[in-house]
């Protein structure tokens, strides 16, 4: 569809279930090949629609519908599965705090490659409260953290506490604490090239907050783009010009 009306802005909704399983082949090569597509990917860790089955994010030893003693599956984290396929653009958001959520899209939107919008979402009927140990407003500001583009990586309730490197490994600090200044605090960089530090970020969960907001957001000419430029180059040199140059070519039959 993009390719055939490139001006059309494509918007692509799925869910944990079909992005990393069923349609897993196809989320991978659409991130990296830089589509020009906007992907929304709804985490609710469950097959929803299919009635409680245990998807791809649902987490290890987890009872559900297919999994009665616990699943023994390792879960997929989908934005390490997509910077491993290069991508160009990931973020992250609640479905709880509508205002982040339309900051993500809105940066998604205007992301010239493949956007990838995680939405941690929950499923009421099948996988109730999955995502509550973050979402709780009572413990929302020390188990997340928003990302903003070239600030400090901070989060609280009163943005006492940041991130910063102890050796290869991300920490949890505290300001005014041993010595720790602002100085001290991870600042973010959404469009660095090395996927290093934005696959950590996308990683973090269990002691270290959970990163929400845009991850990562690098410049990559799509494959949108470059097929247009063929195209046109094609058709300013190429021998044919038209479909009815193709059909009239080499031998032909009138009858």
């Amino acid at each position: 569809m993009k390719l055939a009306n490139p001006e059309l802005s494509v918007w692509v909704s799925m869910g944990d279930g079909d992005s990393m399983a069923i349609g897993g082949n196809h989320l991978i090569h659409a991130v990296r090949r830089n589509q020009d597509l906007n992907v929304t990917i709804f985490n609710n860790e469950i097959y929803g629609l299919t009635k409680g089955q245990y998807s791809p994010t649902t987490k290890f030893g987890q009872v559900t519908k297919t999994s009665p003693f616990g699943t023994i599956d390792y879960p997929f984290n989908p934005g390490e599965l997509v910077m491993g396929a290069q991508g160009t653009f990931f973020a992250r958001t609640l479905d709880c705090v509508p205002q982040l959520t339309t900051e993500c899209m809105t940066h998604a939107a205007q992301h010239d490659g493949c956007s990838v919008v995680e939405v941690l979402q929950n499923c009421v009927i099948f996988n109730d409260k999955t995502h509550a140990a973050i979402t709780d407003r009572a413990v929302r500001d020390d188990r997340t953290i928003v990302l903003e583009h070239g600030k400090p990586m901070l989060f609280g309730k009163n943005k006492e506490k940041g991130l910063r490197f102890n050796g290869r490994l991300l920490e949890v600090v505290t300001l005014g604490q041993d010595g720790i200044t602002i100085d001290d605090i991870m600042v973010h960089h959404e469009d660095t090239e090395d996927t290093g530090i934005h696959m950590m970020l996308a990683h973090m969960g269990g002691d270290l907050p959970v990163a929400l907001g845009v991850i990562r957001n690098v410049k990559k000419v799509s494959y949108t783009q470059l097929y247009e430029e063929q195209m046109e180059e094609q058709m300013q040199s190429g021998k044919y010009k038209c479909m009815d140059d193709l059909l009239n070519s080499g031998d032909t039959w009138e009858v």
